[in-house]
């Protein structure tokens, strides 16, 4: 049996959310109607939201990608993920995220799935957006180029 990377997720309505974007779930485990345990399989992609607020407005705002490592690979720990990920994109700030959130949805209309993207383009928004540049659009042929790249390196 492989192992998997576990993410846990809460919906307290107004209060925390922490949510999964987009990723193919290979596993779940409801805890109650607020709490569920999702698993991804080794080198699945995923994007891990996270927000939070208080009686003075939002406390947290941030969006992750992360990779799922398979059992004795390098990784870094991430709060609510054990036992860790690659972590591809980190972003944090509501502006930040929403960025990155519509970046999520560029590469949708094109055709991609999200998770099947390459991920060095999630690197690419990140270094962009913290830089205060616009990420460059994900295309079909940029896909094309990742899925070649990948075939070779098989």
């Amino acid at each position: 049996m492989t192992a998997l990377t576990r993410v846990e997720l809460l919906w307290l309505e107004g209060r925390v959310e922490r949510w999964i974007r987009f990723g193919r779930i290979a596993e779940e485990t409801i805890l109650d109607r607020r709490r569920r345990v999702v698993a991804f399989a080794a080198s699945e992609i995923f994007a891990f939201v996270r927000w939070a607020s208080n009686g003075y407005g939002t406390v947290v705002s941030r969006i992750d990608i992360l990779r799922a490592v398979a059992a004795g690979e390098a990784f870094s720990t991430i709060g609510f993920v054990e036992p860790g990920a690659d972590i591809l994109l980190r972003i944090s700030g509501w502006p930040k995220v929403n960025e990155v959130l519509r970046a999520i949805d560029a590469v949708e209309q094109t055709g991609v799935a999200p998770e099947d993207a390459c991920p060095d383009h999630w690197r690419h928004v990140m270094n962009r957006l913290a830089a205060g540049e616009p990420p460059r659009a994900y295309t079909r042929e940029r896909h094309r180029a990742w899925l070649l790249r990948r075939r070779i390196d098989a």
